[in-house]
């Protein structure tokens, strides 16, 4: 008689296209792709205009290769609780589509490379901003903040800022205001962008013993968080008008978009004290667009004669 196959714990064969299609999303693309979001727009201020096409992609490429190595070094560190936490359950080290070491490797190959990278094809204080960003998102918050402090994302962000500096140097070879008040706008836009992230997985992050805000803290409080962060990302945002002499473009996007994202948080806020249903993917979702039509205007204002 033929002898049973056990087929419980049977998995597809890990084909080439599935093993690349694992280091990609080691990467976080999604997150990569709202870094360029506000790389290339800084580069053009830089410029007043368009830079060269190889300068633009190849920064870009460097900062992709940088974000994802910090993604990828995430990852491997937060693998136990990516395991217990229901939104993160599918990424490759959990599922087992990449061994940890397979992981480690790629993270630290992608690290080096992007900064060798951004030294040779546009300048070493970019490649060094580059190296920093990697250190501050993997040793300052993945290793230290994450796991001890409601405050992690907060501080954490600094990383997340990082691209608009890589950009201006790339361009420029220094640093000067306008690039560290668009740094500026992106720390302060991190945590009303994340916190009602984290709203809406708090019990996920509670399980996983992560000190969100809102886990720590009720619904109330970090509306009213999430509020004071965004009026004072909108303020810093009409910073760069005068400092970055910026025209009416950039000036009209900045008031209108800013009035709509105060609009979207005060009213989560006053859904929270009120004890009604939230939707903090509401306030989530449209600070990805408050931040991209403020970044899209920064890129096409200096294009303009106006």
């Amino acid at each position: 008689m033929q002898a049973a196959v056990d087929t419980r714990d049977a998995r597809p064969a890990m084909t080439v296209r599935r093993k690349l299609a694992a280091y990609l999303a080691l990467t976080k693309p999604r997150v990569i792709e709202l870094l360029l979001v506000v790389t290339a727009p800084t580069m053009i201020l830089a410029q007043q205009g368009l830079p060269s096409l190889w300068l633009m992609l190849a920064t870009l490429i460097g900062g992709a290769m940088s974000a994802g190595s910090a993604g990828a070094f995430n990852c491997y560190i937060d693998r136990d609780i990516d395991r217990v936490m229901k939104r993160t359950q599918g990424r490759p080290l959990v599922t087992g589509e990449l061994s940890d070491r397979e992981a480690l490797v790629f993270a630290y190959g992608l690290g080096v490379a992007s900064i060798i990278w951004l030294g040779v094809f546009t300048n070493w204080l970019a490649a060094v901003l580059s190296l920093g960003a990697i250190l501050l998102y993997v040793v300052f918050y993945s290793l230290i903040l994450k796991r001890r402090t409601a405050q992690n994302i907060v501080w954490g962000g600094v990383a997340g800022c990082m691209p608009v500096l890589i950009g201006w140097a790339a361009v420029t070879g220094d640093l000067s205001w306008p690039p560290f008040i668009l740094f500026l706008i992106i720390f302060l836009w991190t945590p009303p962008h994340y916190w009602p992230l984290s709203m809406k997985y708090k019990e996920d992050y509670a399980a996983a013993g992560v000190p969100m805000l809102a886990v720590v803290r009720g619904r109330a409080q970090v509306g009213l968080q999430v509020i004071l962060y965004a009026w004072a990302t909108v303020a810093c945002s009409l910073l760069l008008i005068p400092i970055a002499d910026m025209g009416l473009v950039y000036s009209t996007v900045a008031i209108v978009t800013g009035v709509w994202f105060i609009y979207e948080t005060h009213r989560l806020y006053n859904l929270a004290i009120r004890h009604e249903q939230v939707s903090p993917m509401r306030v989530f979702h449209g600070s990805i667009a408050y931040l991209s039509l403020l970044f899209l205007a920064v890129g096409v204002d200096p294009l303009l004669p106006f």
